[in-house]
């Protein structure tokens, strides 16, 4: 019997939307859109974090100062228990990626030895 791995995908997918980990996420994200302060605060976290990202990933150094700021805004994000909500939910669904990536990489792990 041939399975259709696009049809399993989706069905995780389907999976996924309809979890406990996503749907704290999406409530957590609409309190954050829903408080203006909130999502000011969140969105300029997020364009830092790019920033520096994309800075990474050209092998570019990252100043002291961009160090700075990163960190100030950390520190002001999580002081925000709407944000800090969010990035606990975040954190549980990404664990919960994780995991299932871990699951979904087994055939070839098996096959070639652990993936490092």
């Amino acid at each position: 019997m041939a399975v259709n791995l696009y049809d399993s995908a989706y069905e995780l997918e389907k999976a996924i939307r309809q979890s406990n980990e996503f749907n704290s996420l999406k409530q957590a994200y609409e309190e954050v859109n829903a408080d203006p302060t909130a999502k000011q605060l969140f969105e300029n976290f997020r364009n830092i974090q790019m920033q520096l990202q994309q800075k990474q990933m050209m092998g570019q150094n990252i100043s002291e100062q961009e160090v700075q700021q990163a960190q100030q805004t950390v520190a002001l994000v999580q002081q925000n228990p709407k944000i800090a909500r969010l990035m606990e939910a975040e954190q549980r669904l990404s664990m919960m990626i994780g995991e299932l990536n871990k699951i979904i990489m087994r055939p070839l792990e098996e096959l070639y030895g652990p993936l490092v």
